[in-house]
Parts: C-alpha cells; structure tokens; sequence
C-alpha cells in the first residue's frame, strides 16, 4: 500500500454517466450532456501545492576512511571530515480551497509534512507562499492560509449521505498535470483497517486518483466537495481504479480544531475493543456482528466511571450507528476533549445508554504558558497501566511537529522525559512546575532506546 501525491480530470463520452445506447445519435440542435458548466465554478477552487525541504544528509563514506590512520598518513590527509550537507527535496500535490475570505485551504498532512516552504499556486497561476495553520498526521488532514483576494470556496456536501453508487469527479494535480479532472463513482464507503491513517473512514472511488492528486477535491455533481483525495491501491505505480478520500465531514471536524487550537485535542474513552465475529455473536446470543465488543475497561476511565463492562457491545455513539471496532475508534478520536456523548450498548440483550464527557486522552500538547520550549512535541504520560517498552513513569514523546521549537531543541519520537530540571516527571503538571522556576534554560534528562541523555534547552 502506498500514498502518493494526488490529481486527476480526463471525462469521456464513454463513460456510465454519458451511456445512452448504441444507436444513440444527438440532433445539431440538442445538448450533449456535459459537467463543464459545473467544473467551471469549481476549478478555481482546487489549487496546486508544491514544497521545498531538506532530508537528511547521506554519510559520506570518505569519512570512515579519514578516520584510518594509515589511510591519513599515506595520502597525507586533513584531520577535519568532509562536511555533510542535507539533500533538498521538493514535492508536489493539490489542495482545496474551502474559505476564500480568510484563504484556508484543506490538503493531506503527507503533502506538507517535510517540508520547509509551502507554494500554492491558483488556476489563474498566480503563486504564494503559505503558512501552515496546522497538521493531524493521524487524519492525514492539514491545513494551510495563503493571503490572497478574489479567491473561489468550494460549497460543502454532507458526505455522510453519501450512497454506493453515485458518481463522483476527483479534480488535482497528478504527475504535476495542473487541474486535471477524472470521473467516475463511489464504490464503497467507510473503508478502514488499510493501515494507511490512524483514523480510517475512506470513501472508495474509481474516480482515476494518481501520484500529484493528493489533498485535491472529491465532488459531487452538484460541485460540492465530498472527500479529500488522499491515496491509492497502486501495484503497478499508477491508478487501477481504487482509490480513498477522507470524507469532508471528518475534514471539517479535524479543520476546525486546527483552526481554534492549533492542534488536536482527541479524546479517551477507555475501553480495549474488538470485533464481533460470527462466533461470538452466537455465543453472546446477538442477532448480527455489528458494534465493538469491550474487551477490557481501564480503571479510572470515563467508561470506567459511567460504568461501561467487559462484554459489553457498544453500537452507537451519539446516535451514529457502530458497526466495528475501527468505527468505534475513529469516532471517539474524532470527537474533542470536554465534549459531551451518548454511548448505546447491548448487556445481556438489553439496551443501554450512557451519557457522559469525554475525558482527556493522556496525550496532549506541551503548549502551556509555562512550557514553550516544547511547543510541537506531543507527551503522552506514562503510567503503570500504559508502560511504554517497560517504562512506567515519565512523558512519552510521541509525535514531533516537522521545524518545531522541540525538533530543533533536539527532541525526538520515541523520547520519554524522566526528570526536568533534576525533578522528576510523572505528569503534565509536574513538567509545567519543574520548567517555570527557571526563565533563562531548562535541564532534561531523558531515555532514547536504551541510552540516558541530558538536554540543555534555552
């Protein structure tokens, strides 16, 4: 399975939507069916995006043999290494306008991430250069401003009514081709358990999606954006026809809280799920293998403390139906800190309903008033319950914003802070009042792997 970089637009005669028969002949006169008035509104509101970065730089083999100092004295060699420069990278994909007064538009977290400087150029090839307002690399969703006048939104579908079946048109920049149109339909909805995001929900379409479209528009016919074009089954390196789009209703939720915080604050419910399978479901006396079977409930939860159970089979979630434990996951991760939900479950045959607030996953981001300096990690706390590679006690690093205050500090994924300014760590709080007594630098020791370092951040 592979993500590429998305676009595409190529409408043929041939298509479903323009059968009407073999001996079909239309009149001089008559209309042919057509989408160009409609792509017309909507074309200048899909925008070509390129970046320019640096990867890491490739070692230099000479340096191993500078290190030889038979080699050194033979060829009479320089003490010093030959530098190593980062190689630049560029990329290229497709984006959406989606609010023309403010100049936000929506593309895939994997279309930006690496890079340094973000281009967008409009239909009308003008070009700008774009801030980034935010990324949710576990949605692939991200979204970007540019400061511009007279630009064209696009109108937004409901895409939870979306049906097997209707057509679509995916427009973007495959292979660099600017504004390409493809179309085609809907094949499945809901599509997860790919392993491509952290949160699945694909819309599956034929529409043709190539490397470049990605981050481009899935539209209706009505010119109404259904999806973000996002990645492709692709055996051969090129499209065969199955392609996945997050659908702009999980777009919209991921958007707006970029927009208010900046970042994603997901929420915890507190269940280990699974599946139904067809044994189960016999052996639990339920009638179908839809919803997600509780599996284990950890103490101090929300579900914990609203009294959710093992055995337990959670079918909806503020009335949207569950159907599996994917569904489960990606609905709770969608929903905000604080918000308030209504859990539906089966219990011995019996339905129940559970209201409560979703609490705060322990992951959050270190943006606090008292800890800037690692503004772009996110910490997850560590406790007896969540261990991380025997670790018990400390915060996680479990993510780092590409050009953060926290990658150039030198922090690293996979990093768990023991202590900060020689006090011990075992909360957010604790980072926040060991960091504030000091303004001019703060002291980290950390665990990388099976290493113990000392970080110096100023």
């Amino acid at each position: 399975m592979k993500k590429y970089l998305a676009l595409s637009i190529a409408l043929t005669i041939s298509s479903p939507l323009f059968s009407m028969g073999e001996n079909y002949t239309a009149s001089p006169n008559q209309a042919v069916p057509t989408l160009a008035p409609m792509l017309k509104k909507v074309l200048p509101s899909i925008v070509n995006i390129s970046t320019q970065g640096h990867a890491a730089a490739t070692k230099n083999p000479l340096n191993d043999l500078l290190k030889d100092p038979l080699f050194k004295r033979f060829f009479n060699m320089p003490q010093q290494q030959i530098p190593q420069r980062p190689e630049q990278t560029q990329g290229i994909g497709s984006g959406v306008i989606v609010d023309a007064k403010n100049g936000y538009i929506l593309t895939n977290n994997h279309v930006i991430a690496k890079a340094d400087t973000i281009f967008v150029t409009l239909k009308n090839k003008q070009k700008f250069k774009a801030k980034l307002i935010g990324t949710d690399s576990e949605t692939d969703i991200a979204v970007l401003q540019i400061d511009a006048r007279n630009l064209h939104d696009i109108p937004l579908a409901d895409s939870d009514t979306l049906q097997v079946g209707d057509f679509a048109v995916a427009i973007g920049n495959p292979f660099g081709l600017s504004h390409t149109v493809t179309s085609g339909m809907i094949s499945a909805l809901g599509r997860t358990n790919l392993g491509i995001e952290g949160y699945e929900n694909f819309i599956q379409t034929d529409a043709s999606i190539n490397p470049g479209n990605s981050g481009g528009a899935l539209i209706d016919l009505r010119g109404q954006l259904i999806g973000i074009n996002s990645a492709i089954i692709a055996p051969a390196g090129g499209n065969v026809g199955i392609g996945f789009s997050i659908p702009i209703n999980m777009a919209k939720k991921i958007m707006a809280q970029l927009l208010e915080h900046g970042a994603i604050k997901r929420g915890l419910l507190g269940v280990q799920i699974q599946d139904l399978s067809p044994d189960l479901a016999n052996a639990m006396e339920l009638k179908n293998t839809e919803g997600a079977l509780v599996s284990r409930v950890t103490p101090n939860s929300t579900a914990d403390k609203i009294g959710i159970q093992a055995g337990d089979v959670i079918t909806a979630i503020n009335a949207k139906k569950i159907t599996s434990s994917s569904a489960l996951r990606t609905t709770i991760g969608l929903i905000r800190t604080g918000e308030n939900i209504k859990i539906q479950l089966l219990r011995n045959k019996k339905t129940l309903v559970f209201k409560t607030q979703i609490s705060d996953t322990n992951t959050q981001q270190a943006n606090s008033q008292h800890n800037q300096l690692l503004k772009g990690a996110t910490l997850q706390v560590l406790t007896a319950s969540q261990p991380y590679q025997g670790i018990s006690n400390g915060l996680l690093v479990t993510d780092i914003q590409h050009n953060s205050q926290a990658e150039r500090f030198g922090l690293q994924q996979g990093d768990v802070i023991l202590s900060v300014n020689k006090q011990r760590i075992s909360s957010l709080n604790d980072l926040q009042r060991a960091a504030k007594y000091s303004k001019k630098q703060i002291l980290i020791r950390l665990q990388r792997g099976q290493r113990y370092l000392y970080l110096v951040i100023k």
